[in-house]
C-alpha cells in the first residue's frame, strides 16, 4: 500500500505550481484527477510532443487521470461540485476570486464536503494589496530579493535564472500543508483552506532571508569553479578555506606579492589553484588530490548527464514510461525512498513503467463511474450538453490502455 492510497484529489491547477503538488500526491498513492478546461493546460504546448503529449505536461501530470469540464457551460460548475463531494483534496492556482465567480469558493464547497482540504496557490496570497496581480515565477524571483542578491554576490547585471523556483517552492509547501490538513480532517472531520503565496513560500525557503532581515550582506558559501583536467571542476566552501586546505595538504606556494591587497592576493591564488588542478595527468588523480585536501567537489554536468550519473542510475532517479506512440519516454522519479519498500522503489512512491500521462477527457466516463456511480447514459448526456469534453486523442488513449 502506498502512503496516500484511498485519498482522492481533484487537481484543477495548471502549468507548474499546482500540478507539481498534485504529482507528488499521485506518486505517494493518491487517486489524482486533473480537471482540465477545453482549451487545455498551456503546458501541453511545451517540449517534445509525442502522441499529443508534450514533455513538460507529461513530467508534471504523469500518473493522473483526466476529466475535461467546461466551467462556462451550464452544469459545468455543478459537475466539479459533484467530484468535490467525493474527494478529499482540491488543488487550484487560479487568480484569487476566479473560483468564487464559478460558485466554487471554499465556503461553498465546504457546504457539500465539510472535510475538504483545499489548496490555493497564488502569487501574493488570497487577499492583500497585491492579491490580484498576475504572478509568474520570474516576477517572484524579482520580488523576493533573490535576483538582487545573486547580482550582488556575482557582481553581474540583474538576470532572471532559468529555474522556476518560486513555483516549485510553493508546490512543496502546498503538498506539506495538504498532508498536515488531511490529518486534521481525519481526526476532526473539519476541512482546511490552505492559502499558499508564492512570495511567502520563497521568503520562507530562502536561507538568505536571514541576512536580509539582519540588515547585512549575504555571504555565499556556494561553489567555485576551477580549470581542471578534462573539464572544469567545482568545489564547495569559502575561498580562504579552499586555499588553506590545498596549500597545507599539497604545499601550494602563495604567488602574491608581499604587500598585495586582498583582491590581488585572491587573483594570484586563483591562478595558482587553476594551474595546480590542471597539472595532473588524469582527472581521477586531480579528484584524488581534492579528496586528500578534504574538499567537497562536483562535476559540471548537463541535465542529461546528471540523470546518467552513477548515483542517479543506482537510485532510479528517472524512469521510462509508455509514451503512447509505441515507444517510451523518460520522466523524473519522486525522490522519496521509504525503508521497508521492495527493490522496486516505486512500490511505495513514484511512477512505474506502466504510468501514463493523460489526454483531455480521457477518463470522463471512468472517473464519473468510480467516484459518482454515473452510468454511460448520464456521461453521454453531459457530453452532448457540452459539460464534458474530449480531445481528439482521448478515444485513442483509452483504446491504447485497454489493448
Amino acid at each position: 500500500m502506498r502512503p496516500l492510497a484511498g485519498v482522492r484529489v481533484v487537481d484543477m491547477s495548471r502549468v507548474l505550481s499546482g500540478p507539481f503538488a498534485g504529482r507528488i500526491l499521485s506518486d505517494l498513492g493518491a487517486d489524482v484527477v486533473k480537471v482540465e478546461p477545453p482549451e487545455g493546460d498551456i503546458s501541453r504546448l511545451w517540449g517534445v510532443n509525442r502522441a499529443g503529449l508534450a514533455g513538460f505536461y507529461t513530467q508534471q501530470n504523469v500518473g493522473k487521470r483526466n476529466v475535461c469540464i467546461d466551467l462556462r457551460a451550464e452544469g459545468g460548475p455543478e459537475m466539479v461540485k459533484r467530484l468535490v463531494s467525493a474527494a478529499h483534496v482540491l488543488i487550484e492556482n487560479f487568480r484569487p476570486g476566479v473560483m468564487a465567480r464559478h460558485g466554487l469558493s471554499f465556503a461553498e464547497l465546504c457546504e457539500i464536503n465539510p472535510a475538504l482540504v483545499m489548496l490555493s496557490i497564488s502569487g501574493f496570497g488570497q487577499d492583500g494589496p497585491d492579491a490580484q496581480r498576475a504572478a509568474y515565477a520570474a516576477v517572484l524571483h524579482g520580488e523576493s530579493g533573490w535576483m538582487a542578491r545573486a547580482a550582488a554576490i556575482h557582481q553581474q547585471p540583474l538576470q532572471e535564472p532559468y529555474l522556476a523556483a518560486a513555483d516549485t517552492y510553493a508546490s512543496l509547501h502546498g503538498a506539506i500543508g495538504i498532508l498536515a490538513a488531511l490529518r486534521v480532517a481525519e481526526s476532526t472531520g473539519n476541512g482546511q483552506h490552505i492559502d499558499i503565496a508564492m512570495l511567502e513560500s520563497f521568503l520562507a525557503t530562502d536561507e538568505g532571508s536571514q541576512a536580509g532581515l539582519d540588515g547585512v550582506h549575504y555571504q555565499s558559501q556556494g561553489g567555485l569553479v576551477w580549470d581542471g583536467v578534462d573539464g572544469p571542476v567545482l568545489t564547495a566552501g569559502d575561498f580562504r578555506w579552499i586555499w588553506r586546505q590545498l596549500s597545507e595538504t599539497h604545499g601550494l606556494a602563495d604567488p602574491s606579492p608581499p604587500e598585495a591587497d586582498i583582491p590581488t592576493k585572491r587573483a594570484h591564488r586563483t591562478d595558482a589553484i587553476n594551474a595546480f588542478l590542471s597539472s595532473f595527468e588524469t582527472r581521477a588523480d586531480m579528484l584524488a588530490a581534492l579528496d586528500a585536501a578534504n574538499l567537497a567537489w562536483g562535476d559540471i554536468r548537463t541535465t542529461a548527464e546528471a540523470h546518467a550519473s552513477p548515483t542517479a542510475v543506482h537510485r532510479g532517479s528517472s524512469v521510462e514510461i509508455d509514451a503512447r506512440d509505441g515507444g517510451t519516454r523518460r520522466v523524473t522519479q519522486t525522490p522519496y525512498r521509504f525503508a521497508g519498500a521492495s527493490a522496486d522503489s516505486a512500490a511505495v512512491s513514484g511512477v512505474t513503467s506502466e504510468s501514463l500521462a493523460s489526454h483531455r477527457g480521457e477518463h470522463n466516463g471512468e472517473v464519473l463511474a468510480e467516484w459518482l456511480g454515473s452510468g454511460g447514459a448520464e456521461v453521454d448526456a453531459l457530453r452532448h450538453a457540452g459539460v464534458l469534453i474530449e480531445d481528439q486523442f482521448a478515444a485513442e488513449g483509452r483504446a491504447h490502455r485497454h489493448s
